[in-house]
């Protein structure tokens, strides 16, 4: 029986490039290992809605729902920082593309 493995194009970060970024300069995805995405920002409100538009984006790329493992809001009270910081904790396979190099790999086998 022989093993065939699936390539996956990944950044520096362990992401495909092809994800989604966070729109906002202070928002961003962390590194391993449960691939925290961040939004931080003074007005609350902002940051779920940019939270919400970043993930129907990713949803959309990946073709199916980010596995969202939490929600963790958490605040920042030092002079000079945004407030408010929310992540999601997202399975790293799903920002790396898992699911779409699948699809991929499936397509080409059954052409």
């Amino acid at each position: 029986m022989s093993e065939e493995t699936i390539q996956l194009e990944l950044n520096d970060a362990g992401v495909s490039p092809k994800l989604p970024t966070p729109s906002h300069p202070s928002d961003q995805i962390h590194e391993v290992p449960y691939r925290p995405v961040e939004f931080r920002d003074d007005d609350l409100p902002a940051a779920l809605e940019r939270c919400a538009g970043w993930l129907r984006q990713a949803q959309q790329w990946l073709g199916e729902p980010v596995d969202v493992l939490a929600v963790h809001l958490d605040y920042d009270e030092r002079e000079g920082y945004p407030y408010y910081d929310l992540k999601l904790l997202c399975n790293e396979e799903d920002l790396a593309g898992v699911p779409v190099a699948l699809r991929e790999y499936a397509r080409r086998r059954t052409a």
